[in-house]
């Protein structure tokens, strides 16, 4: 029986420590694969040590100006002209665990008996120090006012998502020519989470995958748009920022997917970035409408 292909797809930014470490679990995986990885003009030398360790790999080269979306975009559309059966996106700060492609690709094949034959599979990651949930699959807040799309975390058994995070997601080739790639106009975050929604519109069926896949540190809301700690304009400053909610990706995001009201969801973060939030640690919920992959630049 033929082996399936495999392309890996990975962007980086200037944390080349990081970058080795991710690529170093995973090449131990037990199934083929080729990585395609944006190096997005970093200056601490990540190219030239991922040549020297992992020359295997294809690099391409950014501007400095690419952000997740676009360098996730870049590796992306390159692999995709090779024609492979299955695509992973990974994050270069995720370390999997070593069995992982295995593991996803039965599970592909599972639920394509089952009748799924075209889903996303997603991997959920921990936090190594607190071995909590980090990222994974998402589902829409049931509260009617909320925009949110709430993070699902693991369990023991195979969960039907939403939408996902982009840290370790496996898609077929049939779902990857039809939705083409990463929409270009978002920049750094919600990228994923469009994709995801885009494709369950189309009928693709997204799947949380039992257990955890490895390991990935959450993202720190300290300092953040909604820190108190800091004056209201610099709450707006941050909160309008490419790795926020940048108005014009925002604004195409909810009128996509937050129906005929989406002008609202629109301005929950500039009106939430205003008042702030005193106890960040108290409430997540209120700090991060949307949670963002954990990502480069």
């Amino acid at each position: 029986m033929k082996q399936p292909q495999l392309a890996v797809i990975m962007t980086c930014f200037n944390r080349r420590e990081t970058t080795l470490t991710c690529l170093g679990a995973l090449y131990q995986q037990t199934k083929s694969f080729d990585v395609y990885l944006t190096d997005d003009g970093s200056c601490d030398g990540t190219s030239e040590a991922v040549k020297a360790f992992y020359p295997q790999v294809q690099i391409l080269k950014g501007n400095g100006n690419l952000f997740w979306v676009g360098g996730m975009r870049l590796a992306f559309a390159e692999a995709m002209q090779r024609d492979y059966d299955y695509y992973l996106w990974l994050n270069d700060d995720t370390l999997l665990e070593s069995r992982t492609f295995e593991r996803l690709l039965t599970i592909h094949e599972k639920l394509s008996k089952e009748g799924h034959k075209n889903s996303i599979v997603v991997g959920t990651t921990k936090d190594a120090l607190t071995e909590k949930a980090s990222y994974g699959g998402a589902v829409k807040s049931s509260k009617w006012y909320s925009n949110k799309y709430e993070f699902l975390g693991s369990t023991h058994f195979l969960q039907e998502c939403d939408t996902m995070f982009g840290n370790c997601v496996l898609i077929p080739r049939t779902i990857a020519i039809e939705l083409e790639n990463i929409d270009p106009a978002f920049i750094h975050s919600l990228g994923d989470l469009d994709y995801g929604l885009r494709a369950r519109k189309l009928g693709y069926s997204i799947w949380v995958a039992p257990e955890y896949v490895g390991t990935c540190s959450k993202n720190s809301i300290r300092n953040s748009w909604v820190d108190t700690k800091l004056p209201v304009l610099e709450r707006l400053k941050k909160v309008v920022q490419v790795k926020a909610f940048p108005p014009k990706p925002w604004a195409i995001f909810c009128r996509r997917h937050s129906g005929p009201f989406w002008i609202i969801y629109w301005c929950l973060p500039y009106i939430r970035a205003i008042i702030g939030y005193k106890n960040l640690a108290a409430s997540p919920t209120f700090a991060e409408d949307i949670p963002q992959s954990s990502s480069q630049s």
